[in-house]
């Protein structure tokens, strides 16, 4: 290796070290597409990595594709150009068979498996939201790793257009992830096509995603993949805004996670923020509350300090609002020190404020989160 490529690694991001990790995974790499077979071998040696980056301190979550091109082989529709209604019911047969191996690769490292079943829709309307972090967040928490999949069985547009790597950059940004890894059949980007373009050069890393980033993308793959570097671009795009690094390279063989984490080329999309301050920033910038909390002067000194506002701490509920919504919060006074994402509704969060966590199974006839508004949903004023 010349000293200059040698430089050039010791200076790119790592995956060892990351706090959180998601590794997208396409169904090219997956399922033999002469078989249409899942390549067992190459998920062991992925277990491997994951669990190595587990060991290390990393929470790690996959994104999966996979399950129409399991299934459609069960119902005799392998090599045949099938119909969306077609694709749907190869994805309800196939996801079982898709968790199931993943739990069973897993399973060997002593690592539980949780499946959940996501559309972009989830990541991106508020409530479904909160209601998807707040479950990924304690499946890491318990020491699970989330195999993540689209709900191929119900959506439609997903299927059409390929949507697993922007479910993945919106997963990364609803739980501000650090690196986002997108496993492909190519070594990262180039200026053009070099499938095509024999004189197209290799891009390292990228720190804005500029018109002439975007341009370079080449077309969709063919076989199993839906997706192609457009895609990529597309998530590495939305990752970079909520502060997550993204790495695309090649996954074709053995390990591959490990060996972008070390010395295989691969291109790194490296943003300028941290995902605190990208998700900080979102918060205070692009949401207009619906309400307000007015907290006594105990609580606004905790906040000051760093923690999260308690029902404890809340003296008076305004407006009318929903679970996820946006809310100031405003002292005594009336001026406002912040605003963040409410657990809680108007209606629920009246009947809690001024009480003890504890109480607040008893006052509502459901045990809900602790904090009336978490601290890492929090921003304040000034």
């Amino acid at each position: 290796m010349s000293a200059g490529a040698k430089q050039a690694l010791a200076g790119r991001p790592a995956l060892a070290g990351a706090r959180r990790l998601i590794v997208k995974i396409g169904s090219a790499l997956l399922v033999d597409e002469t078989g249409g077979r899942l390549r067992a071998d190459w998920m062991a040696a992925l277990a491997e990595d994951i669990a190595a980056l587990r060991a290390g301190g990393t929470e790690v979550l996959i994104v999966s594709s996979g399950a129409i091109a399991i299934g459609r082989l069960d119902l005799g529709l392998a090599g045949a150009r099938i119909k969306l209604e077609e694709k749907q019911a190869a994805a309800a047969i196939g996801q079982i068979r898709l968790a199931h191996a993943w739990q069973e690769t897993l399973a060997g490292h002593g690592i539980a498996v949780a499946q959940v079943l996501l559309t972009p829709g989830d990541t991106e309307q508020r409530r479904r939201h909160l209601n998807a972090r707040n479950t990924v967040e304690t499946l890491l928490r318990l020491g699970a790793v989330p195999v993540i999949n689209e709900n191929d069985t119900v959506g439609t547009e997903e299927i059409r257009f390929g949507d697993n790597d922007r479910l993945a950059a919106r997963v990364a940004q609803m739980i501000s992830a650090d690196v986002l890894v997108l496993l492909s059949d190519i070594d990262g980007l180039y200026t053009a096509d070099p499938r095509h373009n024999p004189g197209a050069a290799f891009v390292p890393e990228v720190n804005e995603i500029t018109p002439e980033v975007e341009a370079m993308a080449g077309g969709v793959n063919p076989g199993y993949s839906s997706g192609g570097m457009v895609t990529k671009i597309a998530a590495a795009k939305i990752a970079m805004r909520a502060g997550c690094r993204v790495a695309i390279g090649d996954g074709k063989a053995l390990h591959s996670l490990h060996a972008i984490g070390g010395e295989r080329r691969c291109t790194w999309f490296v943003p300028v923020a941290e995902p605190a301050t990208a998700r900080k920033s979102w918060i205070a910038g692009a949401l207009t509350p619906a309400g307000a909390l007015v907290v006594d002067d105990g609580a606004a000194k905790a906040l000051a300090g760093g923690k999260s506002l308690l029902p404890a701490g809340v003296a008076t509920v305004e407006g009318a609002f929903d679970r996820g919504d946006a809310v100031a919060i405003l002292t005594a006074d009336g001026r406002r020190i912040g605003c963040g994402l409410v657990a809680y509704s108007a209606v629920d969060a009246g009947l809690i404020a001024g009480h003890k966590s504890g109480e607040i199974e008893a006052l509502l006839g459901y045990r809900g989160r602790d904090e009336m508004i978490h601290r890492d949903d929090l921003v304040l004023d000034g």
